[in-house]
């Protein structure tokens, strides 16, 4: 459960954040394997995003993303390399169905994003470090074309920012409450707030919450309380509209009531249509209404 709900709040994050570089597709299908992609990236343009930092780094060229809660075992990672293949394999038919050639930068990236590594699976799968990038970014053998981000390892510094909110514990929560201190200031963040709080309010729901699960509760707490209060805000100003418009209604329907007797079936179909006149021709028919007989009522709103 706690690795579905992951993968969804990882999947919604990476979209929200990638989409104004490229074209984002999530849980996009591998045809050659029953499997799926989390998240696959193509990019419209080659410049890096310095405000995206290390992630918008990453994503100057067409690349896949992995997200993972727990770290994955050798296993999930070679099924990994899989997915990266086979999209490699069906750009490469695509390509010579189309009589082009496409040139190994243009072939996508791998980029396993997990909250821990240990020195085990990088010695394992000969990930190394990687000159003018960050610590934590492990990059296999050239050819290869993927790279593993252990996040904890990463510095605590701006450029990383956007990975670490995909951390775990102490790593995600700080980095949560920094992306919730920014949508102060800048309102392109606030959908990301937007999406935390609401992830939070799903995994309440669930009865039967797991320690990852009431974990990653914690850690989405800073964005739900700051959500929260527009979210109130936001239902005091609905019930207030909401309160006016039945208000608008009630006053509608006793006076149509008061002019002609009773409030018939007939009566009753004009009053959603006046209501959506403006409130100058609304407030001169209701003046007049004492002039108008029911016939002339009814045919300017077409009720026979």
């Amino acid at each position: 459960m706690t690795r579905q709900v992951h993968d969804q709040l990882a999947k919604e994050y990476l979209e929200e954040l990638l989409k104004p570089l490229g074209k984002v597709e999530t849980s996009k299908d591998v045809k050659s394997e029953v499997q799926e992609i989390d998240v696959w990236f193509v990019p419209t343009t080659t410049s890096t995003n310095s405000e995206l930092g290390l992630l918008g780094k990453m994503a100057v060229t067409s690349c896949l993303f992995e997200p993972y809660r727990n770290a994955p075992n050798e296993v999930e990672i070679r099924t990994c390399l899989l997915k990266l293949y086979s999209i490699q394999g069906d750009l490469l038919r695509e390509a010579k169905r189309e009589k082009r050639s496409i040139s190994e930068q243009e072939l996508p990236l791998l980029w396993i994003l997990t909250p821990t590594c240990s020195e085990r699976i990088l010695a394992g799968f000969g990930a190394q470090t990687k000159e003018k990038w960050e610590t934590g970014v492990y990059f296999l053998p050239k050819y290869q074309k993927t790279a593993i981000v252990a996040i904890n390892q990463l510095p605590i510094i701006e450029d990383t920012l956007w990975l670490r909110v995909m951390g775990r514990g102490k790593t995600q929560t700080e980095a949560i409450t920094q992306v919730v201190k920014l949508s102060e200031n800048n309102h392109k963040w606030e959908r990301l707030v937007e999406i935390f709080a609401s992830w939070r309010k799903n995994l309440e729901l669930n009865s039967n919450v797991s320690d990852e699960e009431r974990e990653l509760i914690m850690s989405l707490s800073p964005a739900y309380l700051k959500q929260r209060e527009e979210w109130k805000q936001e239902g005091i100003e609905e019930g207030r509209q909401q309160g006016q418009k039945d208000g608008q209604r009630l006053m509608i329907e006793s006076l149509l009531a008061v002019r002609f007797g009773n409030l018939d079936e007939e009566l009753s179909a004009i009053v959603s249509p006046l209501m959506e006149l403006s409130l100058t021709e609304r407030t001169q028919l209701l003046l007049n209404l004492s002039n108008l007989s029911r016939q002339e009522l009814l045919a300017r709103f077409k009720v026979d």
